[in-house]
């Protein structure tokens, strides 16, 4: 079985690529191929211009990776940690004190990674990922169980790293994350790169998304018949989503327009609270270009 068929993935110097996709995909083959851990059985790959099979030393040396699950020890202190890095990988002391600074564990550098917040942690994680100054770095899944604040911090010193010329691959179950980050997204089906571009051009192929929100009284009954009325009128399969009592359709027609809406959701006696024309979401778009019974980035 192959995981692979022929994917064609090229990454511009100093952006981030979010590599997105259902179970199975292929990206985690992808990733490991990428990063030297598994030998492609045909076809050839570079990173940083060099060749992952006959020059995977070189690769190594030019590349970091941070996983989904911390690397860090919890029983080092977090200026321990980053210093024990620092001499395996030969680099200053003076980068591990630099790192602690930058991502704000100057504070708690003296105390076991153990007692971090999940948050700090993933930035202790991240912060040993660059104690060699890597020319790419892998991201897989970086801010997974991370609270909103804690994921914008990562967020945050991901940009930066950009800003400096790191090139960034990113896997995410989070296609927000994808969508914020992300200079080009590629959507991987069945080991190919199935569709491509930046986020507003995905967006842009599905066309617009048209969402009603239906009275709190109106009940199942008030949402079934809003999801007739955009099923008319933009001939999608409409989203329900019954604890937001919303109903969701892309809208194909760029001549359909909201008071168009409206208008037939009032002929129809649909009581709304609420009715809007917008660009899709990332999980929208990706939803509709690669539907699935079950889906996950």
């Amino acid at each position: 079985m192959r995981a692979l068929r022929g994917l064609d993935l090229a990454v511009e110097e100093g952006t981030v690529c979010g590599l997105l996709g259902p179970n199975g995909a292929g990206k985690t083959t992808a990733v490991r191929v990428l990063t030297t851990l598994l030998r492609p059985d045909a076809g050839t790959a570079r990173v940083a211009g060099y060749d992952v099979v006959r020059e995977a030393a070189k690769v190594r040396r030019r590349i970091a990776v941070t996983g989904q699950y911390a690397s860090v020890d919890g029983d080092l202190t977090g200026a321990e940690n980053l210093r024990l890095f620092a001499r395996l990988l030969r680099a200053p002391r003076a980068r591990a004190d630099e790192l602690l600074e930058r991502f704000g564990l100057a504070d708690a550098a003296d105390r076991p990674a153990r007692t971090y917040s999940g948050g700090m942690r993933r930035r202790l994680d991240l912060a040993a990922s660059l104690v060699t100054r890597p020319a790419v770095l892998f991201l897989d899944e970086p801010t997974t169980g991370l609270d909103p604040h804690s994921r914008n911090e990562i967020w945050n010193a991901v940009r930066e790293l950009v800003g400096e010329g790191t090139t960034v691959l990113l896997t995410t179950q989070y296609l927000e994350e994808a969508d914020r980050l992300a200079d080009r997204v590629v959507l991987i089906d069945e080991g190919r790169a199935a569709h491509q571009g930046t986020p507003a051009e995905l967006k842009a192929q599905i066309g617009r998304y048209a969402e009603v929100v239906v009275a709190e009284d109106g009940g199942t009954p008030a949402l079934h018949a809003a999801a007739v009325v955009l099923d008319q009128l933009t001939g999608a399969q409409p989203v329900l989503d019954h604890e937001r009592r919303t109903a969701g359709a892309v809208v194909l027609d760029p001549d359909l327009t909201l008071p168009h809406v409206v208008r037939e959701l009032d002929a129809g006696r649909v009581p709304v609270v609420d009715v809007g024309l917008r660009p899709p979401t990332l999980d929208e778009v990706f939803l509709r270009l690669i539907p699935r019974e079950e889906v996950a980035a």
